[in-house]
């Protein structure tokens, strides 16, 4: 049994729970890949930074990193402010970018999905003794990761699954979630339905369910503020 049932989960330990599911760590707590379930494995970014609410910063490196640069990096993260709404690139981003020696990043607000969420719409648990069921018309992709990506929740409009959020990062802990709903049935509320029903899911298998996303992303955002999730930091990552 995991110690959040029992206790709410400080900033600073989401954000660590964050990390090791976006992540696969070595020995050192070097990142390596990109931690996805299905086969296949893409390198993790040379950098990541997660600030948090409460005033703490969460930092780690790619395995080929070297530790001249990393110790540099590492100073500067010690000297990140807390982080709020209004602040979503880092103090030292320049100096970050330049040694790292890149023009590459992404960032995005990162939020907890509240124990008491639930869907405002009927959604369907899809897996693989189901899937056959429905029209997957425009997610024929899903017949491939089924199994690697549960839970996986579907709304389901005229028998065609049309909106979907499934666990794209896996820890015992912590699942992240991924969100896709196809364009003509977007401003439905049918995302943030399926968002609420999977983290039910998630929370019954003892885990807790992370909502992430970029800044760019006004629907992925919009979903969030619908369902009122706790914001809890920001992360930063350079390729």
């Amino acid at each position: 049994m995991n110690h959040w049932i029992d206790k709410e989960p400080t900033a600073t330990a989401l954000m660590e729970m964050h990390v090791r599911a976006m992540f696969t760590h070595d020995r050192d707590m070097r990142i390596r890949t990109i931690n996805e379930p299905w086969p296949g494995e893409e390198l993790a970014p040379r950098f990541f930074l997660g600030r948090t609410i409460d005033g703490s910063a969460i930092c780690r490196f790619r395995h080929d990193v070297p530790e001249r640069i990393a110790g540099q990096l590492r100073a500067l993260v010690e000297d990140e402010p807390i982080v709020n709404d209004e602040v979503q690139k880092p103090k030292h981003f320049a100096a970050y970018m330049n040694l790292l020696r890149t023009e590459h990043y992404t960032s995005g607000p990162c939020y907890r999905i509240p124990d008491q969420t639930t869907p405002a719409k009927q959604t369907v648990w899809i897996t693989q003794k189901n899937i056959n069921e429905y029209s997957l018309t425009g997610f024929e992709w899903l017949i491939t990761e089924i199994d690697y990506d549960q839970p996986c929740v579907a709304l389901v409009h005229e028998n065609r699954v049309v909106s979907v959020c499934r666990s794209v990062r896996i820890t015992e802990g912590a699942h992240e979630a991924g969100l896709e709903t196809l364009e003509e049935f977007r401003g439905r509320g049918y995302a943030a339905a399926v968002v609420a029903g999977w983290a039910i899911e998630v929370r019954k298998m003892g885990a807790l369910p992370l909502y992430s996303t970029s800044w760019e992303n006004n629907s992925s955002r919009r979903v969030a503020s619908k369902l009122a999730l706790s914001y809890y930091g920001v992360n930063f990552t350079i390729r």
